[in-house]
């Protein structure tokens, strides 16, 4: 389970956006479930991925974020002369991540 310990320690500081924003980005590839947000069934590039915070929820346990991921989706045999082809894609992500110690659960709650 990914964990986010830089972000919980912000929390509420006027810092915490940037703080979620560098460490999402700054996660291992493979890390975030973007697999789910493809949409021709190409395979995520997500080296490059780029995040924007939409919505903070303060619950009791723990912190919602809501966040807008921009990620490059590769497509692979669409009969193209330059195959493959990258996609630029976007989806939002639900970031749960518990007070307690700092893990993170995601969930995609929309794609393009």
């Amino acid at each position: 389970m990914a964990k986010l310990p830089l972000s919980l320690a912000a929390w509420p500081s006027a810092s915490f956006n940037t703080v979620v924003k560098n460490e999402l980005e700054k996660l291992d590839t493979g890390t975030l479930p973007l697999d789910k947000a493809t949409q021709q069934g190409g395979y995520v590039d997500d080296r490059l991925r780029t995040c924007t915070i939409l919505k903070i929820t303060d619950e009791k346990d723990s912190i919602t974020i809501k966040t807008g991921i921009f990620f490059t989706e590769i497509l692979i045999c669409c009969g193209c002369g330059d195959d493959p082809v990258p996609k630029n894609t976007y989806c939002e992500l639900l970031v749960t991540l518990d007070k307690k110690n700092a893990e993170a659960v995601f969930d995609i709650i929309k794609t393009d």
